[in-house]
């Protein structure tokens, strides 16, 4: 597995089903550029550090702006990306 490379962008997914954790992250392996994939789970807020928080709350700026995207299937993000 790829090592994260410090200060490179990170992504917060947050999955309705937890069934489709598997798909996921074999959909996100596929895309050119992705360094690592790893599934962490935030038992309660005193695991949740400063940056970390800091990263939800711009992740729910951005979902109420409207600037996330919505995929039901892992085919449908890679048609997504694959459009960039």
């Amino acid at each position: 597995m790829a090592t994260t490379i410090p200060n490179s962008p990170q992504m917060i997914i947050t999955l309705e089903v937890n069934a489709l954790v598997a798909d996921i992250k074999r959909a996100l392996k596929m895309i050119r550029g992705i360094a690592s994939v790893r599934t962490a789970t935030i038992s309660d807020d005193h695991t949740i550090t400063p940056a970390m928080r800091r990263s939800i709350n711009k992740a729910r700026r951005e979902y109420a702006k409207g600037e996330t995207i919505k995929c039901s299937t892992p085919e449908e993000m890679q048609r997504y990306f694959d459009s960039l």
